[in-house]
This record gives C-alpha cells, structure tokens and sequence, in this order.
C-alpha cells in the first residue's frame, strides 16, 4: 500500500508560480509512475504531467509546468509557473507501481494510488 500526501497549492496571481509536492509512504516509491491530474468545478478530472522513466505533459501545460521526483525523499514535484486562471483546480497525485507505455500514462483509470487533492486558484 502506498499512501500519497499533496502540498503546495494556495493563491496565486496570474503569471505566478507555485511548487506542488507529492510525498508518498509505504512501498518503494523510486520505480513508480507517478502522475498529476487536475479537476475544475465543472470539469471531468484532466491529466497534466507524469513521471517514470520518461516525463509526459498535457499540451495545455507544456513549457510551463515541470515534473520531478526526489527518490530520496519518496517526492515527485510540479513547479508550475506563469499560471493563469485556466490552472485553477484541485490537483491530485496518483501512483502506480506499473511503467507504463507513454499512449496510457494520461488515464486516470490506470492509477491504483490517489492522494487527497490540492486547491490551486490563480486570480486575474
């Protein structure tokens, strides 16, 4: 069982930058996909970016957003900069044991570990 802790999300104002964690506990975390997902109020759950042995981004965050991992610290990050209101959601890491292929990394469904969710709000 792996356990995911988000932090990091708060206000900011468009053109801003925030830097999101996901902390994990329990099992080995170092070979795990790990990815970002987002929900607006509205909006079905988005894929934003993941990480294993590649590095996948949406299209909507890409040149903005960048994906690490701190395997030391069982860590995978999201610096988000130049935020707009579009960003704005509730931000959550999912991890999965499984590499894999780049076509599947952008489906929720894959994911057997979610955390509980970060608020960003970017303010115009």
């Amino acid at each position: 069982q792996v356990q995911l802790v988000e932090s990091g999300g708060g206000l900011v104002q468009a053109g801003g930058s925030l830097r999101l964690s996901c902390a994990a506990s329990g099992r080995t975390f170092s070979t795990y996909t790990v990815g970002w997902f987002r929900q607006a109020p509205g909006k079905e759950r988005e894929f934003v970016a993941a990480i294993s042995i590649f590095t996948v981004y949406a299209d909507s965050v890409k040149g903005r957003f960048t994906i690490s991992r701190d395997n030391a610290k069982s860590t995978v990050y999201l610096q988000m900069n130049s935020l707009n209101p579009e960003d704005s959601a509730v931000y959550y890491c999912a991890a999965d044991p499984r590499i894999f292929e780049r076509r599947s990394v952008p489906y929720d469904s894959n994911y057997d570990y979610w955390g509980q969710g970060t608020q960003v709000t970017v303010s115009s």
